[in-house]
């Protein structure tokens, strides 16, 4: 299996066509057929880089969760109250939205867990993890310094703002409207701010 280390500039260009069609039509929505006709290499070269769907879905999963580590670590040196760090995080997935109603690479795949082999839901799994252990933290932070109040605890506020940001993206493509995260997250952080 391919690392992300190890990615060549075409297993590069293969992993990033994969992302945008799982971000457009999901996992079982494209073939790597699809792949050879947006890169406009042969399927025998695709197979190359990655022997299977599964080991280049393990990949896109693998490298959306390092780019979103990065700018999770980004928020953290940049921004410093805890409600501007929640606000900043629900513009990573505003982000991804705005880009013609994307979704969240993780959030389509685990859509589709019942289908994915298990070293694909080990990763999308890995991705929420991270990123509730990553708002568990801030909201802590957060309640700690009395910028956020709440009756809830950190993991139930972490767990229900991830659900509402992936669901607002969903919600929104499905209603063609602009409803998104931003609007959401800040419809979220107004009962917590203190």
């Amino acid at each position: 299996m391919t690392t992300l280390q190890e990615l060549s500039p075409s297993a590069q260009r293969i992993a990033d066509a994969a992302q945008v069609l799982v971000q457009q039509v999901g996992y079982n929505g494209f073939s790597f057929e699809h792949i050879s006709k947006l890169v406009g290499m042969r399927k025998a070269s695709i197979h190359h880089h990655f022997a299977s769907k599964v080991d280049l879905g393990v990949t896109v999963a693998q490298r959306y969760t390092h780019q979103f580590d990065g700018a999770l670590r980004q928020i953290l040196t940049s921004v410093k109250p805890a409600p501007q760090r929640l606000q900043a995080y629900a513009d990573l997935f505003e982000t991804t939205f705005l880009n013609d109603h994307h979704l969240c690479v993780c959030g389509m795949l685990g859509a589709e867990s019942n289908s994915l082999d298990a070293a694909v839901n080990q990763e999308v799994r890995h991705f929420f993890q991270l990123n509730l252990a990553w708002l568990k933290d801030v909201i802590q932070e957060g309640l700690a310094s009395g910028s956020l109040k709440s009756a809830h605890g950190a993991q139930v506020l972490a767990e229900t703002l991830l659900s509402l940001l992936e669901g607002a993206m969903l919600v929104g493509r499905s209603m063609k409207s602009p409803l998104g995260p931003r609007r959401i997250g800040d419809v979220f952080l107004s009962g917590l701010i203190v």
